[in-house]
């Protein structure tokens, strides 16, 4: 039975955890409306992708890049306080699947380390897994720490199981590996990246993998980025795209069956039939009868890797 999937390139409020949430609820609401039952957004949507460390000097600009990132640190989500409630609470009212991509605060340790996350959110408003990026792109690594494997995970919803990547991930050969060896449905790759080199990207992965793709950037000009936003035109002028969105869907196989949504601030909506995935591995399965584990092994540690351990009494 197919499902429908709604890929939303929106425009954050960027910089404003709050009003951010209040576009997710929206979007959300207006996906389930259209009968929506996976509901996709780009990453770190929440509060908006730090497209400033592409565009900035970190010598000339360290003042602004400071104030910049003093400021997403306090609209970042910490999980343990409840500030994605507005999220999780809407996939609940809307009995959907929710896939979501945010600045997380280190809260547990330093209580001040970002890190570029994703989680997946059951119809039910529970957190089924949240993933951090392993590897920080280049300027990136200004902006965030590195993950553990922890969230290396496919996990099981209503509309398939659903593995995540982000952005540059998706060109880590290991991590697919690690993913496709979990039976997985459907990956979602949120992502800054766009363009035809990266729909190419996505379709290979739904060839190599035999899996549906759901890829999704923030479509975004500079006249996107908010008053209050600190010395915006030093980011970009009003009619700059800082990112062309490009959300798509590809069939398992390859062949494209929605988008891509370019330069368009909307909604993508596609049918994904999750028997199809599994049916298209009978010629070509990876982890599977196409695999040769006598000549290659694969080890993940998905073991957590916190900074300190505290032994009391």
């Amino acid at each position: 039975m197919p499902i429908k999937a709604a890929v939303v390139q929106k425009p954050p409020v960027m910089l404003d955890r709050a009003a951010t949430l209040g576009r997710v609820v929206d979007a959300i609401a207006e996906a389930a409306a259209a009968g929506a039952a996976l509901v996709v957004f780009p990453e770190s949507y929440l509060p908006g992708y730090p497209a400033w460390v592409w565009r900035l000097e970190p010598g000339r600009d360290m003042p602004l890049l400071s104030e910049l990132h003093a400021r997403l640190r306090t609209n970042a989500v910490n999980l343990a306080a409840g500030d994605l409630d507005p999220a999780r609470e809407a996939a609940w009212k809307h009995r959907v699947t929710v896939v979501l991509g945010l600045h997380e605060l280190d809260s547990e340790f330093s209580g001040t380390t970002l890190y570029n996350t994703v989680v997946v959110i059951g119809p039910d408003g529970a957190i089924l897994n949240k993933h951090r990026k392993l590897m920080p792109t280049n300027p990136e690594r200004m902006v965030w720490g590195r993950g553990d494997a922890r969230g290396l995970k496919v996990v099981e919803t209503p509309v398939g199981r659903i593995g995540c990547l982000i952005c540059w991930e998706n060109y880590m050969p290991l991590a697919r590996y690690a993913l496709y060896a979990q039976n997985m449905d459907i990956l979602v790759a949120p992502t800054w990246d766009c363009g035809d080199e990266w729909i190419a990207t996505m379709k290979h992965i739904a060839k190599e993998g035999g899996c549906w793709v759901i890829g999704v950037g923030t479509a975004l000009q500079g006249k996107d980025l908010p008053e209050s936003f600190p010395e915006r035109n030093k980011v970009a002028e009003d009619e700059d795209w800082l990112c062309d969105g490009d959300a798509v869907i590809v069939r398992p196989f390859g062949k494209i069956a929605a988008g891509p949504l370019r330069r368009e601030r909307g909604i993508l909506y596609g049918e994904i039939e999750r028997e199809a995935a599994p049916r298209s591995r009978r010629t070509l399965d990876v982890a599977g009868h196409y695999s040769r584990p006598d000549v290659f092994k694969l080890e993940v540690n998905r073991a957590p890797m916190p900074p300190v351990e505290f032994r009391d009494g």
